[in-house]
């Protein structure tokens, strides 16, 4: 019992700790860094706390591909040095009260949710759910999803189903001045129309327009 709340204290700190330095971390890379250690640390107090599937898929989704993603996004576009280009820039505090005021908003919702489930449990009603004693942690939420919930299940795949189709097609709408790659002519291609030998001279030069 208290091997078991020294690990749980420990990832609850590198949790924090990694959460803060998302925010505070001048580096864009090590932020996207700071983020993976946060999934890990809060999949590992999942695993903990008996929900082995929610860890399980915390790591493999959002570690294995959101936080590995957001790195490459990162550093294929050299966000910190474009946010090092602005901070040089005249600095406005204009965004700071908004952000206040968004924070305390969500601090207020915490406070709701929490205090009203601390003195009111019965305040969301869930007998309805059935859920066996002797099923695992993955049969019980496969059992919810697919049999009370499985319209709702449905209807989120849709969503993203409509949001992927959509970005396919604004990704291939045609627009005028930009130029796009023809990926079937790079593949191809032949190693003769790719490249020309052309015999020059001694102490000569040569005429690309040829």
């Amino acid at each position: 019992m208290i091997t078991h709340a020294i690990f749980f204290y420990f990832f609850s700190i590198i949790a924090i700790f990694s959460a803060i330095m998302v925010v505070a971390s001048k580096n864009t890379v090590y932020s996207v860094f700071y983020l993976i250690l946060d999934f890990i640390s809060i999949s590992c107090l999942f695993i903990m706390i008996g929900a082995e599937f929610l860890g399980m898929i915390m790591l493999i989704v959002y570690v294995g591909a959101v936080a590995v993603l957001f790195l490459f996004v990162v550093m294929m576009l050299n966000v910190s040095g474009t946010k090092d280009e602005q901070f040089k820039r005249k600095i406005s505090y204009s965004h700071i009260s908004f952000g206040s005021l968004i924070s305390l908003i969500i601090f207020l919702e915490l406070i709701i949710v929490v205090g009203g489930w601390k003195y009111k449990p019965n305040i969301v009603e869930i007998s309805s759910i059935r859920i066996d004693k002797d099923f695992t942690n993955t049969h019980a939420i496969g059992n919810v999803i697919y049999t009370d919930y499985i319209h709702l299940f449905q209807l989120a795949g849709l969503i993203l189903l409509v949001s992927m189709i959509g970005a396919i097609v604004l990704t291939y709408r045609k627009r005028e001045g930009i130029k796009k790659q023809s990926y079937f002519k790079q593949i191809s291609r032949e190693k003769k129309e790719a490249v020309t030998l052309v015999e020059v001279e001694s102490n000569k030069g040569i005429n690309l327009d040829d």
